[in-house]
């Protein structure tokens, strides 16, 4: 018999919560990654460059562009696992869990949806993350997001807020669908052939298998995406010219920071899953019908 814990469902806004607080952790990663991706140089070791960033700035260092960071996930996240949620939980039935290419479906839509409304915050979490390596006459020197955001408006436009646009949203699109429509079949799947319970093991199985997934589908657009964002005005014509610079260092290139990407990512899945299933289970709620869905 289903439990009642296993009844309830996320309200739409507990996805964005749950990657804050999982950004929380995993920020010094996502620091490593850009400023790895952004590198036209060969092969850097993180462990070096970990070290390096340390002994020249401080522990503290590995936390720049936090800020920035929550302030994307407050749009991008916020906006994706809300529109998922809540148009998941409006198609399905009781009992009848929607079939895969619907999730994917819907997973594709609502990834487009917040990498276009997440890629101002994108575009300052990269810069803040990519400025601690630049030389100091070179820095952009955000005192935070919103600063961040008003200067980049003020000096260079407002459209250049969007800069990436298309790249990020493809990445959102594969990310939304890596993450989100390949955790629930895969937590369907052990629940229902696996004779595994909804628990803390079942959830993370499955959001390290979703990491590993959203990862690999990804990775090109990301590298993309970072270069598009921390170039200089009028440093790339259109997205051709950063593929074929990118190009340069052969298919790798498309790859480059994967490790640093995927340690990031799998635990920044596993604690955003998990997270959002103890929302869910804490302060989920049991629909009823009468009421309509998503718990508004």
């Amino acid at each position: 018999m289903e439990s009642q814990e296993s009844r309830k469902l996320a309200r739409w806004y507990f996805g964005g919560i749950a990657s804050s607080g999982a950004a929380c952790v995993t920020h010094p990663l996502d620091l490593l990654k850009v400023q790895l991706q952004t590198q036209q140089e060969g092969k850097v070791s993180i462990v070096k460059h970990t070290l390096k960033i340390i002994k020249k700035q401080g522990v503290l260092a590995l936390y720049n562009g936090l800020s920035a960071s929550l302030l994307r996930q407050g749009t991008y996240s916020t906006t994706r696992f809300g529109v998922y949620e809540v148009v998941k939980q409006g198609m399905e039935k009781p009992g009848e869990p929607l079939p895969f290419y619907k999730k994917l479906i819907i997973a594709g839509s609502a990834g487009a949806i917040g990498g276009i409304f997440g890629t101002p915050g994108d575009l300052i979490n990269v810069r803040m993350q990519n400025d601690i390596k630049l030389p100091k006459e070179q820095r952009r020197n955000y005192k935070h997001a919103i600063d961040g955001l008003i200067r980049v408006s003020r000096e260079e436009g407002f459209i250049k807020l969007f800069n990436g646009c298309s790249t990020a949203t493809g990445r959102a699109i594969l990310m939304t669908i890596g993450q989100l429509s390949f955790y629930d079949q895969i937590k369907q799947y052990l629940l229902t052939h696996a004779n595994m319970n909804d628990n803390l093991g079942t959830h993370f199985a499955a959001s390290l298998s979703a990491g590993a997934i959203a990862t690999t589908l990804t990775q090109p657009l990301d590298v993309l995406k970072t270069r598009a964002m921390n170039a200089k005005p009028g440093e790339f014509k259109n997205i051709g010219q950063l593929i074929m610079y990118t190009a340069k260092m052969g298919p790798l290139g498309f790859f480059k920071g994967y490790v640093p990407a995927f340690v990031r990512l799998a635990p920044h899945t596993i604690l955003t899953f998990v997270f959002l299933e103890q929302l869910r289970i804490y302060c989920g709620y049991i629909p009823d019908n009468k009421k309509g869905i998503n718990g508004i």
